[in-house]
């Protein structure tokens, strides 16, 4: 039996994404090699990462806005790194929104940089909202955020009118709402949680903000070398590129961010609605910052741990637990999470009996 895979990942991908990759490894169209061995400069791949690039802008609606898509190496813990060392100036400043582990990794990095402000924290109250009411320096190269956090259940469901560059770790929710992806002035988002297998990155840059911050720039940390080499200054993961390609032509195929955000709306809906109902749980994020993608809640008496863990696993459900530093249950419900799986997770809270 298929299982319900829950997991905040490597997470859920579309069937047909499966199929396709998995043919794809077994022979890469009609070339008589394995995707998994054919050249990063071969003319069919070299088609599958422009492709790829192009339609991100399409869906994001960036096209010809002066923006550029890449996929790189590295994860979302090396543009930490990148971030600033693109966009922070030798004597200049950096505004951080901590939110989650990843905001305050992200910010740990950028302390290597320069002076860094915390301009909203919510991590005395254990990241159980989002920060709201902050001010933003003028002065600042540019503000960072977190939109979506993935340990602790928490989203932006809005994001701050700003003058300087906004940079945003979309990692969790990329692609999952309507977004004005123009305010933006870099995004970046691990692949693996809801656009593809782990060994991408999507980073979206738009391109007149490079080159400002007068230093040296290791080569594989600019930007800007990518984007002259197209994202392929060094080998890219040819198996993450072309299956997060086959993810983003099924978003465009079955209506585009739009149609999934009215989807994920349905899903998140009707799994709070039994956290709220069922007086055996509780979810662990406050109300306004719920995240629609990653759905964190505890059972209020302990004591019922081991009958509902039996329950959930006996109903093919995986990856429920919690981030390990956080505990309880989590359910991450990504784009590719049909409805009815959820509605599995919500017939197994119904069931546990007190």
């Amino acid at each position: 039996m298929k299982k319900h895979n829950f997991s905040a990942g490597p997470s859920i991908l579309p069937q047909e994404v499966f199929e396709k990759a998995a043919q794809a490894v077994l022979e890469f169209n009609n070339s008589g090699l394995s995707l998994l061995e054919i050249s990063h400069r071969s003319k069919d791949f070299v088609a599958v990462m422009e492709e790829a690039r192009a339609l991100v802008l399409e869906l994001m609606g960036l096209t010809g806005k002066g923006y550029q898509a890449l996929f790189l190496s590295g994860g979302a813990s090396l543009e930490f790194v990148r971030v600033p060392y693109n966009f922070m100036t030798k004597s200049g400043k950096a505004a951080y929104l901590d939110t989650g582990t990843w905001a305050a990794a992200a910010l740990k990095e950028a302390r290597e940089f320069g002076d860094t402000i915390i301009v909203g924290s919510s991590k005395a109250d254990n990241y159980t909202y989002i920060p709201k009411d902050y001010t933003i320096p003028a002065d600042a190269d540019y503000f960072h955020c977190t939109s979506n956090n993935t340990i602790f259940g928490t989203q932006m469901h809005s994001f701050p009118e700003t003058e300087v560059p906004m940079i945003c770790d979309m990692s969790s929710d990329i692609f999952s709402r309507k977004v004005d992806f123009s305010k933006f002035g870099l995004i970046y988002a691990g692949a693996q949680k809801n656009m593809g297998p782990a060994g991408t990155t999507l980073v979206v840059v738009k391109e007149e903000l490079l080159g400002k911050t007068g230093r040296h720039i290791p080569s594989i940390l600019d930007y800007k070398q990518h984007i002259d080499k197209e994202s392929m200054y060094n080998t890219p993961s040819v198996f993450a590129v072309y299956t997060s390609w086959l993810t983003l032509q099924w978003l465009k195929n079955n209506g585009g961010i739009e149609a999934m955000e009215k989807k994920n709306d349905a899903k998140a809906a009707l799994l709070y609605a039994e956290i709220d109902r069922n007086p055996l749980f509780v979810g662990t994020a406050k109300t306004e910052d719920r995240s629609k993608m990653n759905v964190t809640f505890l059972l209020k008496d302990e004591a019922h741990t081991e009958q509902f863990d039996k329950m959930w696993k006996a109903a093919g459900i995986s990856g429920l637990a919690g981030h390990r530093s956080v505990g309880g249950y989590r359910a991450s419900i990504y784009n590719a999470m049909p409805i009815e799986s959820v509605q599995v997770l919500v017939d197994v809270m119904k069931n546990l009996a007190p």
